[in-house]
């Protein structure tokens, strides 16, 4: 049974993921992705796990992992959401990172009315952001985003303890995320789930919108069977 569908999910994980690389969701800064890229964290499909997997940095995870802190500060990534909106819930997925998985988290949010330019991202398995990323990202300003959900704990990567879930109660439209983790290691998969809130001044008095698209609102508020996929493809944005 899929992580989305098990019985003790909360309500919220029936909205729709607007972080999801499948919507258009991107990655666009990380501190660290030694061992893993951060890109894996909005990958649709559930994570992985190959037994005997290495590559030139370490064992094979699929999920974002960072080297450990060896000066003082913590790991963080800034992520674009694919669909802006308003946010109902996160779902962090730890799975198969056990003894390396993330100690504790963090999210930040802002809800940014330009463009964001930042160094292109590239193949970044290995590697760890440069002064000139640095740099750019400052402009931001990300530190002082409001927090969605203050440091709190996370669980290992066990299938019995993977799957963290955080209601959030802001009704604000949210267009970029941070997410903190507090010091290093990994993480599997990370989900935000809203509604997708338009901002319609943007939109000329004669165009033509789909009012089913996630990206305008819509969300599947029930289903008679799931079986072989959730109905929430149908509204789905095609990237």
């Amino acid at each position: 049974m899929s992580s989305s569908t098990r019985e003790h999910d909360p309500e919220f994980v029936q909205m729709n993921n607007l972080a999801c690389e499948s919507v258009g969701a991107k990655v666009l800064f990380a501190t660290d992705d030694w061992f893993a890229a951060a890109e894996n964290l909005l990958n649709k499909s559930d994570p992985e796990f190959k037994v005997g997997l290495f590559t030139e940095y370490g064992k094979w995870m699929d999920g974002w992992e960072t080297r450990r802190k060896r000066i003082p500060g913590h790991d963080w990534c800034i992520i674009e959401l694919g669909v802006p909106g308003v946010i109902h819930g996160f779902h962090v997925d730890t799975r198969f990172f056990t003894g390396n998985y993330a100690p504790r988290i963090s999210v930040q949010v802002a809800c940014l009315q330009e463009k964001i330019l930042l160094p292109p991202r590239g193949d970044r398995i290995g590697s760890a952001a440069t002064e000139e990323d640095f740099k750019a990202v400052e402009r931001l300003h990300s530190e002082k985003w409001e927090y969605l959900l203050k440091m709190t704990e996370l669980t290992p990567g066990y299938a019995e303890s993977c799957h963290s879930y955080f209601h959030v109660t802001s009704k604000d439209r949210w267009t970029h995320i941070r997410l903190n983790m507090y010091p290093d290691g990994g993480i599997a998969r990370f989900k935000v789930y809203g509604i997708g809130k338009r901002d319609w001044s943007l939109c000329g008095p004669n165009d033509l919108e789909d009012l089913l698209s996630m990206a305008n609102g819509s969300v599947c508020l029930g289903y008679s069977d799931a079986h072989y996929g959730h109905p929430r493809n149908l509204i789905g944005i095609c990237t």
